[in-house]
């Protein structure tokens, strides 16, 4: 007997395949009109549900799916699930904490490498017929350059709620802290109310006129408008950035941005290396099976969370 699965976010063949050769019927959410006429049809016969950070899967919603017993979101966030509703029905809820690590790691050292080193004015000057003679780089981008020896030979220093016990990097107590003393600030921090605008105007002036911001957390960490102004006005010498608030939908405040010269913009697609779905499939049905097996969840959100 097939169990069925809804999916709420967008799944690839490969996923489908890899799913319904497990056992599992997956309905696409994106099928139907709305969301909420997928989760209306899919009451009596889902008993798992995939989404992601930014959609979860409300209260309501869940109270809907009388069969439902795992949700599985498919990448690290799950902020938008509501797991105090999940916990009162008893429903486990998944995610993938590792699997896209290794491709957001990477693309935000690409990230501050094209910020630093200027590549996108680099490459519209050569597009518009220019070359090297007449090209000037940053000072900083140069240094960053120059410590490229055993990989980034950076210092490193980090904010988090708690100091990482046996971590060989500099922990600051506070972000502000960490903005001042740093010359690239990296956002890889979750979504949610707890970290809405961690990098505020404040943050990006401690950052300061040589620093450069990356962000391949979630767009909400960073206030947009705060991070315009600093870019406009040199308060921070340039941006990379893999997120932005308004997502899912192309952000309203995405044009504004753009009319910046010192800021280079991703669309969400840091985590999207074929190795990373692959890995994400794999630690989905992982999940899924250990569940329906009855044992216990490789991947759980933490019930404290």
């Amino acid at each position: 007997m097939t169990i069925g699965v809804l999916a709420l976010v967008g799944v690839t063949p490969e996923r489908v395949a890899a799913l319904t050769a497990a056992g599992y019927a997956v309905r696409e959410g994106k099928q139907y009109a709305n969301r909420t006429d997928a989760v209306r049809a899919a009451a009596e016969t889902v008993r798992a549900v995939l989404t992601n950070g930014r959609g979860g899967l409300s209260g309501d919603e869940m109270a809907l799916l009388l069969q439902l017993e795992i949700v599985c979101a498919v990448g690290a966030g799950y902020e938008a699930v509501d797991l105090a509703t999940a916990r009162r029905r008893g429903i486990v809820v998944a995610h993938c904490p590792d699997a896209n690590a290794p491709a957001v790691a990477d693309s935000a050292l690409m990230l501050l490498l094209a910020a630093t080193r200027h590549l996108l004015q680099a490459d519209r000057f050569v597009r518009a017929g220019g070359w090297q003679e007449q090209w000037r780089l940053g000072n900083i981008g140069r240094r960053i350059a120059q410590r490229a020896v055993r990989g980034f030979d950076m210092e490193i220093g980090y904010h988090n709620r708690a100091a990482v016990a046996g971590s060989p990097y500099r922990y600051f107590a506070s972000l502000i802290e960490l903005a001042t003393w740093a010359d690239c600030l990296v956002a890889a921090a979750p979504g949610g109310a707890g970290t809405r605008h961690l990098v505020n105007a404040d943050v990006l002036a401690a950052l300061g006129p040589k620093g450069y911001l990356v962000n391949v957390g979630r767009g909400t960490v960073v206030d947009t408008q705060a991070l315009i102004d600093a870019l406009r006005a040199k308060r921070i010498a340039g941006a990379g950035l893999d997120v932005l608030e308004g997502e899912p939908s192309v952000p309203p405040i995405l044009p504004e941005l753009l009319q910046c010269d010192n800021v280079v913009v991703t669309p969400h697609v840091a985590g999207r290396a074929p190795e990373s779905r692959t890995a994400a499939t794999a630690l989905i049905l992982a999940n899924l099976n250990a569940h329906f097996a009855g044992k216990p969840l490789p991947s759980p959100v933490s019930s404290t969370a």
